[in-house]
């Protein structure tokens, strides 16, 4: 007899058990289903606009958040340095009354012309996005979480590039002291370098030439501080329904939530 009440529990138990996991099974398959359904309804329609919307709104975001007083001097994650070759200029004025200054001011006038630049580059972005494809907007939408950045990236890079290297050869080229320029100064310096460095006593030596090209450089940090802005805000649109101000950007990536 209590043999038989213990199979009885035991069976009651396991068929509770299979029953809360075939409920929660359901569950599942319910969010899946709901998920599937909701993006079946997405038109091709929606789906570009919506990734047009999202592209537009987080470059303009981006640009203005970079293009402000301090865009990029004021914050740490973008800031322009000099590069790591300049070490010995920035040594050797720190030497002299005033020269730390001397390199700040330089180097506050270069995140200064990539701020002005950025006041220009929603427009570049904008050309870009109204020439993406219902393809490239499938891709983007089910792609990784920097997708669109990437995308961006890989359109705009060359007319950004143009865009900013002028205005930055024009910051390094404003004289510093005693009438040289950041760019004479890095020449200068270079020529002197790479003449030891090319020299017989400096390749036994182990010593390498620097080809770094200043403009060129400084040009390229301040884009990859443009894209990392860029990626947080497209970060933001994915995850974050409060950035996602509009209707359109509601009814598109709302389709990835549950996903």
């Amino acid at each position: 007899m209590r043999k038989t009440k213990f199979f009885n529990l035991k069976y009651r138990l396991a068929a509770l058990f299979l029953s809360l996991l075939l409920l929660t099974g359901c569950a599942e398959l319910m969010n899946i289903l709901q998920s599937a359904s909701a993006v079946k309804q997405l038109t091709e329609g929606d789906i570009i606009g919506g990734l047009k919307e999202a592209l537009t709104v987080g470059a303009r975001i981006a640009a203005d958040k970079l293009s402000s007083e301090n865009g990029y001097y004021g914050d740490p994650a973008v800031k322009i340095p000099l590069p790591e070759e300049a070490k010995v200029i920035i040594e050797n004025i720190s030497k002299i009354p005033g020269g730390e200054q001397l390199i700040e001011n330089v180097i506050l006038n270069i995140n200064r012309a990539a701020e002005d630049a950025a006041r220009e580059v929603a427009p570049i972005f904008v050309s870009s996005v109204t020439q993406m494809t219902i393809t490239d907007g499938y891709n983007i939408l089910h792609g990784t979480d920097n997708a669109a950045t990437t995308y961006l990236r890989s359109t705009t890079w060359n007319e950004l590039y143009s865009l900013y290297k002028p205005k930055i050869s024009a910051s390094t080229n404003k004289e510093i002291i005693a009438g040289v320029s950041a760019q004479e100064s890095w020449t200068t310096l270079t020529q002197k370098w790479n003449s030891v460095a090319n020299s017989i006593a400096g390749r036994l030596a182990g010593f390498t030439p620097v080809n770094t090209d200043l403009d060129d450089f400084l040009t390229r940090q301040a884009l990859e501080g443009m894209f990392m802005k860029l990626e947080g805000e497209e970060l933001k649109i994915r995850k974050e329904v409060s950035a996602r101000i509009t209707p359109v950007l509601q009814k598109v990536f709302g389709t990835l939530d549950n996903q």
